[in-house]
């Protein structure tokens, strides 16, 4: 899922290849899905003969500041991908467009082209993803790259938070551009469980933590969100791995789900303390089967996590999975008595006699030799 670097990397591609120019063609998309509160001929005057005087962000948002409003803006959702013909922008699993595809991309939600001819198109291949003509930032917490907290408000501001520490990292309100990778890594590097209460902290974990999100952000936006050139010490590497083979500086990685997001972290390093400690046996195992992604987009994760819930291949019971009772001899019948009972009830519909052990018991056939009048009565031996 884009996250700050990601999308700071594509802001910086249209500031170093589109400010200054003009738009001269604009084809939006008609999907009400993604394009919401705008007519997409509405959507499109607005923006078109407009000239980009720059590009700007705020956490994970993206807005073009035009010489006049509205400013299309841009949230990346889960896969939004911003794409400039011929100039190399960073791509990242899921979002990119192969260069094989047509021009634009089918995906394409948002295309423009320049008065140079440069053409730039924003797609979004899962339709998450929010192309509107107006910045949507009003709300956001600041910016973690561009208006820090310092240590001492940072700490203040935790010590107010009774909720536990990474659900509050992923709030767009308390911080924004901090998503779900970015959480893991400061985390770890921080060595704080990620189920650890805000306000539980100590001065030296609001100090580490502060100085982990300053440190992560800023190296990843050094370059460009490419992910092959992170540190090799960092825990991203090994976000992808099966559970039981994830390990990072030969420490063992652990899955859990925090915060609704599945969730990797050390326990070696990553300890509970206080009152805390007493959920770690509540926190499950994500359940994550094969190949896994980065970009840990919450609705996947869960849409994940139930299907591999779900019993799968089960057969309905019924009689015709049971033994035969035809087949069954006087002994066994006793036998049955002191049983547990558990296939009494699913043959409840046959012609029952007189109630036995658990439940009901299906009627066998009498022998020939049987009289209704000395019949034996039923029931445990003494």
């Amino acid at each position: 899922m884009p996250e700050l670097p990601e999308v700071e990397a594509a802001r910086r591609a249209i500031a170093d290849n589109c400010v200054g120019k003009k738009i001269k063609r604009v084809l939006i998309a008609d999907d009400n899905k993604v394009i919401d509160g705008i007519s997409p001929s509405d959507f499109q005057k607005s923006v078109l003969g407009k000239t980009i005087v720059c590009a700007r962000r705020k956490g994970k948002n993206l807005w073009l500041e035009l010489d006049s409003p509205p400013f299309p803006s841009f949230q990346f959702g889960m896969a939004g991908a911003i794409y400039i013909k011929g100039v190399a922008v960073t791509k990242y699993k899921r979002s990119a467009v192969k260069d094989s595809e047509e021009w634009p991309s089918k995906y394409s939600k948002f295309f423009v082209e320049l008065d140079d001819g440069l053409e730039l198109s924003f797609t979004d291949k899962r339709r998450f993803a929010k192309p509107v003509s107006v910045r949507p930032i009003s709300e956001l917490g600041p910016d973690a790259l561009l208006e820090p907290m310092t240590v001492d408000e940072f700490a203040k501001s935790l010590a107010k938070k009774k909720i536990t520490i990474k659900p509050l990292l992923l709030d767009q309100g308390f911080i924004s551009g901090i998503g779900n990778w970015i959480a893991d890594e400061v985390l770890y590097q921080a060595r704080i469980h990620p189920l650890q209460t805000a306000s539980s902290l100590s001065k030296e974990q609001c100090e580490a933590l502060h100085t982990s999100i300053k440190e992560v952000i800023e190296k990843a936006v050094e370059v460009d969100a490419e992910s092959s050139q992170f540190p090799s010490n960092w825990i991203f590497h090994a976000r992808e791995e099966k559970p039981g083979k994830a390990f990072v500086d030969g420490k063992k990685i652990d899955f859990i789900t925090a915060g609704g997001r599945t969730t990797a972290y050390v326990p070696e390093l990553q300890k509970l303390s206080g009152k805390d400690a007493e959920k770690a046996a509540k926190a499950k195992p994500a359940k994550r089967g094969g190949a896994k992604s980065k970009e840990d987009d919450e609705e996947e994760e869960l849409e994940k996590e139930d299907d591999s819930a779900k019993p799968k291949n089960q057969k309905p019971k019924g009689r015709g999975k049971k033994p035969a009772l035809k087949r069954k001899t006087k002994d066994s019948e006793d036998e049955d008595d002191d049983a547990d009972g558990e296939e009494d009830e699913s043959d409840a519909e046959e012609e029952v006699v007189k109630p036995r052990g658990r439940g009901t018991k299906a009627a066998i056939k009498k022998k020939p030799e049987e009289k209704a009048g000395n019949k034996k009565p039923k029931g445990r031996r003494s």
